[in-house]
């Protein structure tokens, strides 16, 4: 088969490799649509993942295809089947699963190789993160629910709820999905960005104020406008670099909750007004991940029409193309995300 193989900083390579063979758990997927991700552009970037992947290495994981292949002892799934594949499962029995804290799991299984013509879905994700796609859903609409599941966690984790102001900073796709679902959740949404086309975006997403950066001298001050001096109930950082972490902080109301969704480079420090933290009672927050709930959960979002691919998947391209796709990508400002068909 034609894979996309990581073999370091920005260097990626489309050549043929042996298609995996599957053992009596696992399944194998004619991968139908495989989506491009912050992370992966980071990954092509850097060369590596320290907790997802270490080259040389097919590389991609959010997905979704046809089973072709399944392993003598796998019962819930079928050849034939429409599938979306989550790209990773928790082990369900150390300190962190017996806590429903699957995402910080202490040998959490990371599956990677959307970038090929055919992937291996290993026995545990088949058990527990593995979901047919219903007939009315599209292959790149079901391969959002990846990311999608790393949204929802961060509104739980958030705990926004119907009626609340939430401030959304960062307006990738991770940033845009969560106005859309915030939306959906019945949050009135103010986006914050640097770029008039991410403030867009984020209208249709169902932002009901922006907040362009350059052209804002006190975005404080305008979201305190917006909540009769208060401040956000909820703000949520996507973007991953120590000032907009302060930013952040001052944005919320008394009570409030940031979640430092936005992981910023190794070794970075924060420093934080702790008079403000103390005196105000906020609650600083970060998720990482999801867990194979989330992702069901993301999935029927999905199915419900919540969220679809059209807004996010900007662009079309073979495998071939993938690395002048991450190539562009690291340095555009108008693409969200490229749908990969292999």
């Amino acid at each position: 088969m034609q894979a996309a193989v990581l073999y370091g900083k920005e260097d990626v390579k489309v050549e043929s490799v042996a298609i995996p063979k599957i053992g009596p758990h696992d399944v194998l997927v004619r991968v139908k649509a495989a989506l491009t991700c912050g992370t992966d552009v980071k990954v092509f970037r850097r060369g590596y993942h320290a907790r997802m992947i270490v080259p040389p290495a097919v590389f991609g994981h959010e997905l979704a295809g046809d089973i072709v292949s399944v392993g003598d002892r796998v019962t819930k799934f079928k050849k034939g089947d429409r599938v979306v594949a989550g790209n990773s499962a928790p082990c369900g029995d150390c300190y962190f699963c017996a806590r429903d804290l699957e995402n910080l799991c202490e040998d959490l299984l990371f599956n990677n190789g959307a970038y090929a013509e055919f992937i291996r879905i290993p026995g545990r994700i088949v058990q527990k993160n593995l979901y047919k796609i219903s007939a009315h859903v599209d292959y790149q609409d079901a391969a959002l629910a990846e990311p999608l599941a790393c949204v929802l966690r961060g509104l739980e984790e958030s705990n926004v709820r119907s009626g609340d102001t939430v401030v959304v900073i960062g307006l990738g796709p991770i940033g845009l999905m969560f106005v859309r679902m915030a939306k959906v959740m019945g949050a009135r949404v103010i986006a914050i960005a640097r770029r008039e086309v991410q403030l867009q975006d984020a209208k249709r997403m169902g932002a009901a104020h922006t907040i362009c950066l350059p052209e804002t001298e006190d975005p404080v001050g305008v979201v305190r406008g917006l909540t009769d001096g208060r401040g956000a109930d909820v703000v949520i950082e996507a973007v991953g670099k120590p000032e907009v972490w302060n930013l952040s902080v001052q944005l919320l109301r008394k009570g409030g909750t940031v979640n430092f969704f936005g992981g910023c480079p190794n070794e970075t420090r924060v420093e934080l007004d702790t008079n403000l933290l103390h005196y105000s009672e906020l609650t600083c927050k970060a998720s990482f991940h999801h867990t194979p709930r989330l992702v069901k959960k993301a999935l029927d979002a999905v199915a419900a029409g919540q969220i679809c691919a059209r807004d996010f998947v900007t662009d079309q391209a073979p495998l071939s193309s993938l690395k002048d796709v991450l190539r562009l990508l690291m340095n555009s400002s108008g693409r969200l995300k490229t749908a990969i068909i292999p």
